[in-house]
């Protein structure tokens, strides 16, 4: 793990020269819940002309891809479809393959979600006892109601296959709130009914990550995963063996990371890996990444 204010040295120079692609976290990492990072647009323009391309990926399903693309565009960013990866369309890739033949969801999410699975073929549920799911989704949901909190909680105790968005237990935000995320949710159903979920998709699964560098014929040492949350983002760039970059302007703290590497360093199983590099933001990665092609 290289340390804040990393010096280039001939190794890292060599890790950072190869990176083609760069994956970013959006909340936390280019933005603060409705702020935009004042940094982020130069750090965009900065990669794309020297020929790094990039995506952004969240576990953060609240909002469709259509819908995260005009936040973008009102926040000044252009993105397309193809810029774009939530663990919404995870969920829709893991149903589909894993029951090809489920059309029924109930699904746990905002309204924005819901129309994203329903552009992908599927049908959402009512809060109805009778009106039974093929599959559960629980993701993270602002607008959730004690009602449909308890309707899922039902199916979960009654076998139907159950899918989670995100294991991310906050979700980050400049307001003073706690906003707690699908990885809350699944611990609220498990204690009411014992059941965990039987897959729990986006960051730290590398599925994403690797639908990426699928996409853009990348090898994994030359895609960064960068974010702020250790046990989510770099915790996935560890899982599909790709450059883990920790920035510091969302959810972990310096001592929390360093806490990390101390564990890693002593304990020959850890809980979580450290990142190759920490940095305060992704303005600080960017200058490093430009200093090590030049």
């Amino acid at each position: 793990m290289e340390n804040h204010n990393t010096v280039i040295t001939p190794e890292v120079r060599e890790k950072l020269s190869r990176l083609r692609h760069i994956a970013l976290d959006m909340d936390g990492t280019i933005y603060l819940g409705s702020r935009l990072f004042p940094f982020t647009p130069g750090f965009l323009e900065d990669m794309r002309s020297a020929g790094i391309g990039y995506s952004f990926l969240t576990n953060n399903p609240t909002r469709s891809v259509a819908d995260y693309i005009r936040k973008l565009e009102g926040m000044g960013i252009q993105a397309g479809e193809d810029n774009m990866y939530t663990t919404s369309l995870a969920a829709i890739d893991w149903i589909k393959e894993t029951y090809p033949s489920a059309r029924r969801l109930f699904l746990l999410g905002t309204p924005s979600m819901v129309t994203q699975f329903e552009k992908a073929g599927f049908v959402s549920c009512a809060d109805d006892p009778a009106d039974v799911p093929d599959v559960l989704v629980v993701a993270f949901d602002p607008t959730l109601t004690y009602e449909r909190l308890c309707r899922a909680a039902w199916w979960a105790s009654q076998g139907i296959p159950y899918v989670a968005t995100n294991p991310d237990r906050v979700c980050p935000t400049d307001k003073p709130t706690v906003l707690v995320d699908c990885g809350s949710l699944q611990k609220c159903i498990e204690h009411a009914t014992s059941r965990k979920p039987d897959i729990v998709l986006g960051k730290p699964d590398p599925t994403m990550l690797r639908g990426i560098m699928h996409r853009h014929g990348l090898k994994p040492d030359e895609i960064a995963m960068v974010g702020d949350r250790i046990y989510t983002d770099t915790a996935m760039a560890h899982n599909a063996g790709a450059v883990g970059v920790l920035v510091l302007s969302g959810e972990t703290t310096l001592a929390t990371a360093e806490a990390v590497a101390r564990d890693a360093a002593t304990n020959p199983a850890p809980e979580f890996y450290p990142p190759d590099f920490i940095v305060r933001d992704i303005r600080e990665l960017g200058d490093m990444i430009l200093e090590a092609r030049n």
